[in-house]
Formats: C-alpha cells, sequence, structure tokens
C-alpha cells in the first residue's frame, strides 16, 4: 500500500453536506480540511461590511481595489476545536453563516477577480496532498488532477429541510420557503455563470445523499479510497 496522500476534491449544489463530509473525511484521514466556501463568504462579509451592495447590486470595480486588503486564514478555535475563517486577524465563522451572507455571496463568487484570488490561495494550500476541500469547482478549477473527485446532490427539498435546521437550531429565524428560494436562486447563479461555473466533471462520482445519513455517506467514500489504496 502507497503512503501517498491524496488530493480529495468535493463540489456539489448548496447545503448537500459538502462541509459536513469533507470535515469528517479529513478527520478520519489525518488530512487537512479547506472550506473554500467560507473563503467566498469571508469577502462576500467584507463587501457587505464596507458599502459594496447598494439597492443596484455589487460595486464590482470597488471591490476588486479593495483585494490585496482583504487577508483570510482558517485558525483552530480553542472552544470549538475547529477551524475557524479569521477575515483581516478577526474571527468571522459566525458571521459568515447567517442568511444575509448566503444571499450574497453567489453574486460575489461571480467576479473572476475574486476567484483569480481565492483559487491562488487554495491550490498552495492543498499543493502538497493530504488535503480534503470543498466547493463548486475544485475538482474542475482548483485541482483538475485531483485523486478522488466527489460531485453531491439531493432533492431540492431535502436541501431546503436541511439548512433551515441548521439555521433554526443557530437561534437564525428564517421560513422553509425563504431558504427554498436561496437555495434555487443560488443553484442558477453557481450552475450558469461565466467564471468557473459548478459542473459535474466526468471523472467525478456522483453521490446522491438524499436518502444517506452523514455516516453512511462517509462509509460510501471511504470505500471510493480504500479502492486507490494510497491512505
Amino acid at each position: 500500500m502507497s503512503n501517498k496522500k491524496l488530493t480529495i476534491a468535493i463540489d456539489g449544489f448548496s447545503s448537500c453536506g459538502k462541509s459536513t463530509l469533507a470535515k469528517a473525511l479529513a478527520e478520519k484521514l489525518s488530512y487537512i480540511f479547506i472550506d473554500t466556501g467560507a473563503m467566498y463568504r469571508g469577502i462576500t462579509l467584507f463587501a457587505l461590511k464596507n458599502g459594496f451592495f447598494d439597492e443596484e447590486g455589487l460595486a464590482i470595480d470597488g471591490l476588486i481595489d479593495e483585494l490585496p486588503n482583504i487577508k483570510l486564514d482558517f485558525r483552530r478555535n480553542e472552544q470549538t476545536n475547529k477551524p475557524h475563517l479569521v477575515l483581516n486577524g478577526k474571527d468571522v465563522e459566525s458571521e459568515i453563516r447567517t442568511p444575509r451572507i448566503s444571499s450574497h455571496v453567489s453574486e460575489v463568487a461571480m467576479v473572476k477577480a475574486v476567484r483569480e484570488k481565492l483559487v491562488a490561495q487554495q491550490r498552495i494550500m492543498g499543493k502538497k496532498g493530504g488535503v480534503v476541500m470543498d466547493g463548486r469547482d475544485i475538482g474542475s478549477v482548483v485541482f483538475p488532477n485531483a485523486e478522488l473527485k466527489l460531485f453531491l446532490t439531493a432533492d431540492p427539498n431535502i436541501r431546503a429541510q436541511r439548512r433551515y435546521d441548521e439555521l433554526r437550531s443557530k437561534g437564525i429565524e428564517t421560513t422553509f420557503e425563504e431558504v427554498k428560494h436561496n437555495l434555487i436562486e443560488r443553484d442558477h447563479i453557481d450552475s450558469s455563470r461565466i467564471e468557473s461555473p459548478l459542473i459535474q466533471t466526468e471523472d467525478a462520482v456522483v453521490l446522491d445523499n438524499s436518502e444517506l445519513t452523514p455516516d453512511q455517506q462517509l462509509a460510501q467514500v471511504l470505500k471510493l479510497v480504500n479502492d486507490k489504496s494510497v491512505y
């Protein structure tokens, strides 16, 4: 059995459990987990806090000018013992998970300069292998040569219910209809954007987890890893 460590790319629609799977897989394999969605959410938070959104949408040129001043990093939080996103020195993990960020992040992710900045960082983070990275363009753009590519999907109603339950558990007030509308809108934007659209690559293994528990899904993916005999 080889000791070579894989680069594992996980792509898919919103609220398909990409991060849940990626975290569990990384822990099981003693790999590094990188939440690329959090990075786009971090820039979205910066844009909202600094007035780059108005009734006409995102002020793209202004945000691009500020990109050199946006510093993103992941640091392990002592209380949760999990990696949290740090924006310009501040832990913003809780702030980036709100519906407000979710409703604006796809617009930010469409910006070519934003994607170029983050893709470059993501490639540096994962260049040595032994990494599990989830997002929407990991297998197609960030790591097209990843040894294992997964594409997650699930029934939209199930995805919306999962997201709704997650938000309510965190004390965030919303409605099921609002959550479902946001998911459908993000799916459309992510799949139809010009820059690095969400696509299923030909070499990706598709996992529909509509009826799977997180443990069942993890077990299936671990079998795929074992088949490669590299961990």
